[in-house]
């Protein structure tokens, strides 16, 4: 049985650590521009002389698209030689990686 989401867990755990940055990043522009549009968070007080998030994103984008690319490609292979089905094991995959995310923003104050 664990032979089922054994290695997947402990692969997704150490992909969810350099995953970190980029994951930041993304709530950096998600928070700053669509959500404080629609009211559910607020501007960082320093960010208000850019309205657009174009120079963000022309920063950002790169490096959360070529980590999403990787943790893809480092997943595919494992995808296949697990006896899980396809929506399970990506989902546990995508949790895993998503856990030391989350352990690191109730962390941090």
């Amino acid at each position: 049985m664990s032979r089922r989401w054994c290695t997947p867990v402990g692969i997704n755990l150490l992909l969810g650590v350099p995953a970190l940055v980029p994951l930041l990043m993304l709530w950096f522009l998600l928070s700053n521009w669509p959500l404080a549009d629609m009211g559910l968070t607020t501007r960082i007080p320093n960010n208000e002389h850019d309205d657009s998030p174009k120079a963000a994103l022309l920063f950002f984008g790169p490096v959360i698209a070529a980590s999403a690319v990787l943790w893809w490609i480092a997943n595919r292979p494992l995808a296949r030689r697990t006896q899980l089905t396809a929506p399970g094991y990506w989902l546990l995959s995508l949790t895993c990686a998503l856990i030391p995310f989350a352990a690191a923003i109730t962390v941090l104050p």
